[in-house]
């Protein structure tokens, strides 16, 4: 299981997943439900105009928020019909289809970012063989000043302290921790981490 990303398997377990996933999403933005907080926050930390990579963009929740602010928004996703949706969705970004752990943007696309954000879980969701690679692989695409910030809750197989040892291992510390989007405090009982880090 080490090697099997789970949102692939939740794939093909059940065909429909993703557009039920996606749907879901439509219905409660539709209900006028906050869907944008994680989107809100990276907003807050960003100048006008500024370049964003949304890694593991799903349907571009996160990314569509922040083109529609004025910011340059590039997505990458496993999931080939979540990067549609998101194509529909949002047109005015550049939507990627692949694995974050290998992922090389082409030649001549934008490859650094200001900010990286990765909401949604998504790090429960990676093969415990490529947690590592993955990181490094984004830390590569920050800017020097840039900042990487990941959100995802306990209890998805990925230890909050694997989790801040793989991002060391990848060259990066914590510059901020917290326990929510709304930057509640972290402490050792925290059940969601929303880590910013930096390159050492």
């Amino acid at each position: 299981m080490g090697g099997t990303n789970v949102w692939q398997r939740m794939i093909e377990n059940d065909p429909d997943h993703s557009r039920r996933y996606a749907q879901r999403w439509r219905d409660l933005a539709a209900a006028g439900e906050d869907i944008n907080g994680e989107a809100r926050l990276i907003d807050a930390m960003l100048p006008r105009r500024s370049s964003v990579l949304d890694a593991g963009c799903g349907t571009g929740r996160v990314g569509g928020y922040l083109l529609d602010a004025g910011h340059d928004v590039t997505g990458v996703d496993l999931d080939p019909f979540l990067i549609e949706v998101a194509q529909q969705d949002h047109p005015n970004g550049r939507w990627y289809q692949g694995d974050l752990a290998t992922f090389e943007f082409p030649e001549g696309e934008r490859d650094s970012f200001d900010v990286i954000v990765s909401a949604g879980n998504v790090m429960g969701f990676l093969a415990q063989d490529n947690r590592g690679q993955t990181l490094k692989n984004l830390a590569r695409f920050l800017n020097p000043a840039g900042r990487l910030v990941i959100g995802y809750g306990a209890g998805r197989g990925y230890e909050f302290g694997d989790f801040l040892s793989d991002a060391a291992a990848a060259g990066l510390k914590v510059q901020q921790a917290y326990s929510s989007w709304e930057l509640q405090p972290f402490d050792e009982n925290s059940d969601f981490l929303v880590a910013v880090l930096v390159r050492n």
